[in-house]
């Protein structure tokens, strides 16, 4: 029998964060921290871009919850473990028993470690696949200047146990410290204290204060120059790039103190940037104190600014406040989706982030077609076993933001805002669960106001596929005065040459032409193309959606620039859709074929089996 959501609610305030719901253990890792909980971490390795290996020690500080518990159970993918130790009371380290479970293709390998006296750290020395599916190594003709390789790690959710042998497990935050040695000529940064002046002698040294978990433990090594941008922000990127990336992050400074000002102080510190080269798989990763950034936002004119807002509003969701298991996910992207339309509309006002706000809802809408309904819901009612939901820009970044805003509409910013920032003073530095969410709005707001939603509605949102039809949609007075322009265009009604559009933003670009896709033909994609260069724009966001477009209408005029973005930029939100556009035609795939063939070794390895699935359906 099923329970209400507020029987369930219930239950968990009374219990409060130590319920079953907030620490049932993680499907998607092998650790049982409910026993042992690592607390520090110190990482000391040294980097082989010859043989593409990190390889060293990592030395874990452990918390024995459970005083009878005798085995560490740790996570790993493809590590070649050589020894473990562990440290007696006295300081000295001696050698520990351990074995390795049989390799689960997407959960790697348990590593059982067999500890009697349970010690406060242990060692392992290891050394990291070539393959490892966290880092990506580029050689220099994959970089700018050619002149030195680049390697840089990706996560996010489950890949860490390849990079690090650890509790891979949101639930799971420690502290870190790191010893990184690299070549000469190479710098190192990490999700941690970056000192612009490091010199890199006797290794690089780094200090992560907070506690995060191990997804966000994060490193980057590359001929890499910083450059200050205010106070306490700064960007590093590659020496051919840093001037551009200066200059479209300007305003960043500017983004943190207006979400600041909406949800309480920046707590790590410094918020630094690192630009990535083109095969970086996502938009932005999120990593504290160091994001990580895609090129392909860099437009020139400051256009993709939103990225950035979306990565800093993840220093209190996701970051400060962390789902306890990817089964939650939305609680770290639907809150920071949120989170960035309030920061795009405190520092470019209403109608911008209007924009911004009923174009992500239009995408989110259009994108139901291609996924099935037991996967629509923000939280799944049964553990989430597999990680590849968890991989990609999906629905619950805008529909766990629609959610939040149903909510702020109905309750009224002067309630909701205190709220929401009282969500992220409780549970800082906590990993939490959707049962925790509902029973602190239960206790905080619709108590309050039961009106707000009903028990039925919000099982809805949370449990229901699709976007509930009590969904208020945002609508944008410029991008309504659009719809208008975009009929009488494809009518033909009004010629490509009388299309004003000296005046529009980017989100006014990335709608018409997401409405005219699969609607109009080669021939007005050429005129577009001809006319204002779409094919050739710097805009990243522009540009993918007109070579969409040409592909489903057969404008093959655009492949030249078509081939050159499939092989220098590794976004999946970008290469898979027009890889899986490409493969509809059997000329357009079989092009589409040849283009992968030189692309894949550029990608990194979670594009490549993106791509590869997408080519091979």
């Amino acid at each position: 029998m099923k329970t209400s959501i507020l029987l369930r609610a219930t239950a968990c305030a009374i219990l409060g964060q130590w319920s079953a719901y907030a620490f049932a253990l993680d499907p998607l890792s092998y650790a049982k921290y409910d026993q042992v909980k690592t607390t520090a971490l110190h990482l000391d390795l040294k980097a082989d871009f010859t043989q593409k290996t990190l390889g060293g020690y990592a030395e874990l500080t452990l918390n024995w919850i459970d005083k009878k518990a005798a085995t560490l159970d740790l996570d790993t993918r493809d590590l070649a473990i050589s020894k473990i130790e562990a440290q007696d009371a006295k300081g000295a380290w001696a050698p520990a028993k351990y074995t390795l479970d049989k390799l689960d293709a997407e959960k790697g390998q348990a590593l059982h470690v067999a500890l009697p006296g349970q010690p406060a750290k242990v060692r392992i020395h290891y050394k990291t696949a070539p393959t490892a599916a966290a880092l990506q190594w580029l050689t220099p003709k994959q970089t700018m200047s050619g002149k030195y390789p680049f390697m840089f790690s990706q996560s996010q959710p489950i890949n860490a146990r390849s990079f690090m042998p650890v509790q891979d497990t949101p639930a799971v935050r420690f502290t870190y410290t790191a010893r990184i040695q690299a070549p000469e000529g190479m710098r190192v940064v990490m999700s941690a204290d970056n000192d612009p002046k490091a010199t890199g002698k006797g290794g690089w040294n780094f200090t992560m204060p907070q506690a995060v978990p191990s997804y966000l433990v994060a490193i980057g090594i590359g001929e890499l120059e910083a450059r200050t941008l205010g106070g306490r922000t700064g960007v590093y990127a590659e020496p051919q790039r840093i001037k551009a990336a200066e200059y479209e992050l300007a305003d960043t400074e500017k983004m943190v103190a207006a979400a600041e000002s909406l949800y309480g102080p920046y707590r790590w510190g410094r918020y630094d940037m690192l630009v990535l080269p083109p095969s970086f798989p996502i938009g932005g990763m999120e990593n504290p104190r160091l994001t990580f950034l895609t090129p392909t936002m860099i437009a020139g004119d400051r256009s993709l600014v939103d990225l950035i807002a979306h990565e800093l509003a993840h220093s209190w969701s996701g970051n400060l406040v962390t789902n306890a298991s990817w089964k939650h996910w939305w609680l770290n992207e639907g809150f920071t989706t949120y989170v960035t339309t309030r920061i795009i509309e405190k520092l470019y006002g209403e109608e911008v982030a209007t924009m911004n706000l009923q174009l992500e809802q239009e995408e989110a809408i259009e994108s139901l077609k291609g996924i099935p309904a037991a996967k629509q819901a923000l939280v799944s009612r049964e553990p989430d076993t597999s990680s590849k939901h968890y991989t990609d820009e999906g629905l619950a970044y805008p529909k766990g933001a629609w959610f939040l805003r149903t909510l702020e509409q109905r309750a009224g910013r002067a309630a909701f805002d205190p709220f929401l920032r009282s969500w992220f003073d409780q549970h800082a530095f906590q990993s939490v669960t959707t049962e925790q969410f509902v029973a602190f709005l239960r206790a905080n707001l619709l108590a309050k106001n039961p009106k707000i939603m009903s028990d039925k509605e919000l099982d809805e949102w949370l449990y229901g596929p699709g976007i509930p039809s009590s969904a208020k949609h945002a609508v944008s007075t410029r991008l309504t005065k659009l719809n208008e322009t975009t009929a009488r265009w494809l009518k033909g009604d009004l010629k490509t040459a009388q299309l004003d559009t000296k005046g529009w933003k980017a989100e006014e670009w990335m709608k018409f032409l997401n409405d005219i896709d699969n609607k109009a033909n080669a021939a007005k994609l050429e005129e577009l193309d001809k006319a204002f260069g779409l094919s050739k724009t710097g805009n990243n966001e522009v540009a993918f959606r007109f070579y969409r477009a040409a592909v489903h209408a057969g404008y093959q005029g655009v492949r030249p620039h078509l081939e050159a973005f499939l092989l220098k930029v590794g976004r999946q939100k970008f290469v898979v859709p027009l890889y899986t556009a490409l493969r509809a035609k059997p000329d357009d795939r079989a092009w589409a074929e040849r283009i992968y063939k030189l692309a894949r070794e550029r990608y990194h390895p979670e594009t490549q089996g993106s791509v590869d699935k997408a080519m091979n359906k």
